[in-house]
């Protein structure tokens, strides 16, 4: 029932011990990748040591990736494909998606995220959501589940029972959503029925605290989960136990337990466990939980120890004009002496560090001089910038000086715009393509005009 993550590119040797003994899998990060050859020996090694492995991973197709970490995902995302609206183009994106995770070897893709991005001060949502409406995310949630789990891949719809309306992120907080049962099935709820009803195999849990119907995170309610368990069968996933939401004041052993008895059947523990944390934890669930409880959730782990069958694949390429055809642009007058700067604020540790923006940007960071006074036009790039005020601040002043300035935001703008002149809904390596290409267009434009 548990699913560990590790540190480096092979398998530690405790880790090796324990997946003979019957450990239920991994779970991979970005520490664990370093080419896809690699990757390949990696799931490999595992699946020797236990080949009813479930080998786990977070690839959600846009600014969430692990496969291309090091390089930014050549995906559009989710929010770019819900503005695009073609149910089929997304299930062609989670299939290719399906498609390089099952010829690596891995058989549990942590995704889709099918929350509702209801609140714009969302700061670990955001772009991740295909969007605010309830049917366009649930109708896109059912087809990123065919596509990806047409390739014998498994699918984890998150974060039951919706993380869309927080302003919090459960990595590092304890969010609470005060909405009613009934407010929940008209919006929250939609896309997992969906989802669930498109033959969803996994469902992962959230740490957030909804007061209206238990006073406990969603991972430990006896009640939030009974409810899922009355239309679903599957396995129920708890997002990673380490996270501050779960764990930050009973410990992992302890937040392992909860999990478990309210229901969970797989526990994601984290991102760097040792042997000694699995032999603590182990040892609490030996003690507290109920056998036919035990019983259950490995009986319903089982079926996901599946490998998964694919030939290599190579980069999938998706369409530039289309997804820039997406962007919310304002009016603005673009030059070709464009001059990049980039604010550097904290990503959301789901994102992680994934390069994004511009390459050779000069780099904006809180609390640091700047100087933009070069006669080019001044192009500054950010993520949600109406959520940090120093970069409204720093906007402010380089418009004030340029008013040639242009905006862009690359993650979730507010709905007022003030901070985003164009407004792509992402910042994977692929969107910032066709923003750039978009530009090139824009201007060859220009010039055949003039």
């Amino acid at each position: 029932m548990l699913l560990p993550g590790f540190e480096g590119t092979t398998v530690p040797a405790w880790l090796d011990a324990r997946l003979r003994d019957g450990l239920a899998g991994v779970c991979l990060f970005a520490t664990n990748v370093e080419s896809p050859d690699q990757l390949r020996s990696l799931c490999a090694d595992i699946r020797r040591a236990n080949p009813h492995a479930v080998i786990a991973i977070d690839e959600e197709g846009g600014d969430v990736t692990r496969l291309y970490q090091s390089v930014g995902s050549p995906y559009p995302g989710n929010a770019i494909l819900g503005r695009i609206d073609d149910v089929e183009y997304t299930e062609s994106v989670g299939r290719a998606v399906g498609r390089e995770l099952a010829a690596i070897g891995i058989n549990l893709d942590l995704a889709p995220d099918v929350d509702i991005n209801s609140n714009e001060n969302n700061p670990v949502i955001g772009v991740r959501s295909f969007g605010s409406d309830p049917r366009l995310v649930a109708r896109h949630a059912a087809a990123w589940v065919r596509g990806l789990q047409s390739t014998g891949v498994a699918a984890s719809i998150k974060h039951y029972p919706g993380h869309g309306d927080t302003s919090q992120d459960s990595h590092l907080a304890l969010p609470v959503v005060d909405l009613p049962l009934s407010s929940l099935r008209e919006r929250e709820l939609v896309p997992f029925e969906a989802a669930i009803a498109a033959g969803a195999k996994t469902v992962m849990t959230s740490h957030i605290v909804l007061p209206q119907l238990d006073s406990v995170p969603a991972t430990f309610s006896h009640s939030i989960l009974g409810m899922l368990r009355e239309n679903f069968d599957g396995v129920i996933v708890s997002d990673a136990l380490d996270m501050v939401g779960a764990s930050g004041e009973i410990g992992i052993p302890a937040a392992a337990v909860k999990a478990l008895d309210a229901g969970c059947d797989l526990l994601c523990i984290g991102t760097a466990n040792t042997d000694e944390q699995l032999s603590a934890i182990s040892a609490a669930i030996d003690a507290v939980v109920d056998s036919a409880r035990l019983s259950d959730a490995i009986a319903r782990v089982a079926l996901l120890g599946v490998a998964p069958q694919g030939d290599a694949r190579t980069e999938p390429t998706f369409d530039l004009a289309r997804t820039a055809a997406t962007f919310d642009i304002g009016r603005v007058t673009v030059r070709p002496d464009r001059e990049y700067y980039r604010f550097e604020t904290v990503p959301n540790i789901a994102v992680g560090n994934a390069p994004w923006g511009p390459a050779g940007a000069t780099i904006l960071r809180e609390g640091e001089p700047y100087e933009v006074a070069s006669a080019r036009q001044p192009v500054l790039i950010g993520r949600d910038n109406h959520r940090h005020g120093w970069v409204r601040r720093i906007a402010d002043d380089v418009r004030a000086r340029h008013p040639n300035t242009i905006v862009i935001d690359l993650g979730w703008p507010a709905a007022d715009r003030r901070y985003a002149d164009i407004a792509t809904f992402g910042s994977s390596r692929h969107a910032f393509q066709a923003l750039e290409a978009w530009f090139e267009a824009t201007i060859s434009q220009n010039e055949e005009t003039e």
